[in-house]
């Protein structure tokens, strides 16, 4: 029974887009987590190598 209800209320919700300061943080967020990937992977190969 709550399932039913919580499906009706969600269906109730209205659409909002992300405002667009939103989507410029989510950007930037996705750029700095990748590049510190690269940096990351970068440091662990060149200072720790595998099998040395």
């Amino acid at each position: 029974m709550e399932q039913a209800k919580i499906g009706e209320e969600l269906q109730k919700i209205p659409y909002e887009p992300l405002l667009p300061i939103e989507l410029k943080l989510i950007r930037w967020s996705l750029g700095v987590g990748v590049v510190l990937m690269v940096i990351l992977i970068f440091i662990s190969y060149t200072y720790f190598p595998a099998g040395g």
